[in-house]
């Protein structure tokens, strides 16, 4: 049994022990004498919630198959072993070998969420490695940020020394290979960062430069060192059948968020939503093909135990193959009491016909995502979806049985109007009557409708990067406005409104447009108490107010500021994929209210051709199909 970094003492003292102890089944450990390069890989949150992540068991799974790497995992401690570490001084460590992190070559940070910014510097602080990456010396590890929120690294750019930008499979070997060399060579720090810098994805933040303008926004962002690039490209990969997938995911000894099997069938969305970042970093939409899914399905059931699996991607319904996926998964698994999860379906025929399949209609509730309560806010965003089809679908809903309906909107999107925040309530009370056009005899029960708003931020690389955000009192009253409304419906005492935290929200919308000038503010931020920003009991907003007023930051610079098109946007060095000429377009067609077809409907012109792969070749190949019989 391997020797612990936590004393019995202290694991008998602190909740959830079983976080901190690693030994989970699947659990690779290698010898560190062994292998070249040791890797440390961290999700900034609790144990509960990283373990569950799915872009990290891939790249844990990709990394342990290489026989001279060795990867482990490393999470946030949560309060109450973080007040022992530091009163103690135990330095961080990983699960796997219970050693210290500041002993590995690399720590690698995913960055999921804006709000787990302050537990990356608890992440490194607890490491004991130093938080700026200017004072780090050839002893410490190389610290690398990936993820979502690294298509906007700038606020977080002093405390990293690498960025990864893009999807993990195509070119961190070649990043481990130049260490490798660099090391063998006795190359420095710095020579390591200009290697990698030549990388395609890869960003290194003390390689640039960036210079204000008199009212606070950017004047240029240039490369200081030759090695740099003036643009570093997103990485992609191409073919998705082309990388291995998780054959033996982790299992966690206590309850993660996520006790399931996850399993990826598409990466990328045809849908277009103008809010929605993951739609557009991770254009184009490629697929995995239906023999790649079955075996890894049976692969990971078998080798976890676990009686669920979960058909993950932006919108499952968009799969060429899913009747023949959920199929075999009924047939394969039938009478083994696994379980098939569903989300981010469209709700329509075929997904609801493929839903009562796989679900217990009397114990699930069917989801909507109108995102918006009127049409005319629907065609602003994009939705692509009108009334007529969300009430056809809750018509069908409950025709099948379901009786619960969970609708999700966004209050303080672009040109929103009180008739739109009105018709939040409206659409929520038209389809508590849809259910009761069903005969009283033929209904399962009383009908349940729950609406929530999420509280709308603008994010880098969409359409409404340009878009003001709304204040912390405006989205309060907004909310209001909307509860109000509910209160006036006829059945109020079938419908709930719930609404997300307008504080935290407005934080979001500082981290998400942030440039270095933020960097400041989290570290302050930190320093003041502020840990676990995403967990409502933690979030001290207070610490966060006070932060901006110490480091002189003003908050509505980037949050309620109106942009100008030729804004330079911190993220603007980036290459992910989509023009901003094409964004500009798609803002302009926002505010105009004008609807874009799908990418199976119609090419955009978007720029995501180029990778010459997904469906951006879909219309093509039948193009030249129809050339070849004629």
């Amino acid at each position: 049994m391997k020797k612990l970094a936590l004393s019995d003492e202290i694991l008998l003292s602190i909740q959830e022990p079983g976080r901190y102890i690693g030994c989970e089944v699947n659990e690779v450990i290698k010898d560190p004498k062994k292998v070249n390069v040791r890797f440390a890989f961290s999700f900034p949150d609790v144990y509960e919630i990283g373990s569950s992540h799915l872009g990290m068991q891939i790249l844990y799974s990709m990394f342990n198959k290489r026989e001279d790497i060795c990867c482990e995992r490393v999470y946030s401690p949560w309060v109450d072993l973080d007040a022992i570490m530091r009163e103690k001084h135990i330095p961080l460590f990983t699960l796997e070998s219970q050693e210290p992190v500041k002993n590995f070559d690399f720590l690698g940070i995913t960055l999921q969420y804006e709000m787990c910014y302050t537990n990356v510097l608890q992440v490194l602080d607890l490491s004991q490695i130093p938080l700026h990456a200017a004072d780090r010396t050839e002893e410490d590890p190389i610290v690398i940020g990936g993820g979502p929120c690294a298509y906007n690294p700038e606020p977080l750019a002093p405390f990293f020394d690498l960025f990864y930008i893009g999807e993990g499979e195509t070119v961190y070997f070649d990043l481990m290979d130049r260490f490798i060399e660099n090391k063998k060579a006795g190359g420095s720090r710095k020579a390591f960062l200009e290697m990698a810098a030549q990388i395609p994805g890869i960003y290194v933040p003390a390689f640039y430069d960036v210079a204000y303008k008199a009212d606070g926004t950017i004047a240029s962002f240039t490369p200081n060192n030759p090695h740099a690039p003036e643009r570093v490209s997103k990485e992609l990969v191409k073919d998705m059948d082309s990388v291995g997938y998780i054959e033996k995911p982790l299992v966690p000894f206590i309850k993660a968020t996520q006790d399931r099997v996850v399993l990826e069938i598409q990466r990328g969305c045809i849908r277009g939503c103008r809010f929605c970042q993951a739609g557009n970093i991770y254009r184009p939409l490629r697929e995995h093909s239906l023999e790649y899914l079955k075996k890894y399905a049976v692969d990971m059931l078998t080798s976890t135990g676990h009686e669920e699996i979960s058909l993950s991607s932006l919108s499952s319904s968009d799969y060429s193959h899913l009747e023949e996926l959920v199929n075999f998964l009924i047939d394969t698994f039938h009478g083994k009491g696994v379980n098939i999860s569903l989300p981010s379906l469209r709700i329509d025929a075929f997904s609801l016909d493929v839903m009562r399949k796989v679900q217990d209609v009397k114990k699930s509730s069917i989801t909507f995502a109108p995102e918006a309560g009127s049409q005319r806010l629907r065609d602003v965003i994009n939705k692509g979806l009108t009334e007529e089809v969300i009430l056809k679908g809750a018509r069908d809903a409950f025709a099948a049985g379901w009786n619960r309906v969970k609708l999700y909107f966004m209050l303080g999107q672009p040109t929103e109007t009180r008739e739109d925040m009105e018709g939040i309530a409206l659409l929520s009370e038209k389809i508590a009557e849809a259910y009761y056009e069903i005969p009283k005899d033929q209904r399962k029960g009383k009908v349940q409708i729950v609406a929530s708003s999420s509280f709308f931020v603008p994010k880098p690389f969409t359409p409404f990067q340009w878009a003001r955000m709304c204040t912390k009192e405006e989205f309060i009253e907004r909310a209001n406005i909307v509860r109000s409304k509910f209160r006036e419906m006829k059945n109020f005492k079938s419908l709930k409104y719930n609404w997300h935290e307008a504080e935290l929200t407005v934080l979001e919308g500082v981290l998400a447009r942030g440039d270095r000038r933020v960097a400041p503010v989290i570290e302050e931020a930190y320093r003041r108490g502020a840990l676990y920003d995403s967990w409502s009991e933690h979030f001290k907003n207070e610490a966060w107010m006070e932060a901006f007023d110490a480091c002189g930051v003003d908050l509505s610079f980037y949050t309620s500021r109106e942009r100008s098109l030729d804004e330079i946007f911190p993220w603007d060095f980036i290459d992910a994929g989509v023009s901003k000429a094409f964004l500009k377009r798609e803002w302009e067609n926002a505010l105009a209210g004008r609807v874009t077809p799908n990418c199976r409907q119609a090419c955009a012109g978007c720029g995501a051709l180029e990778y010459g792969s997904g469906v951006c070749f879909e219309p093509r190949r039948s193009q030249a199909s129809q050339g070849g019989q004629s």
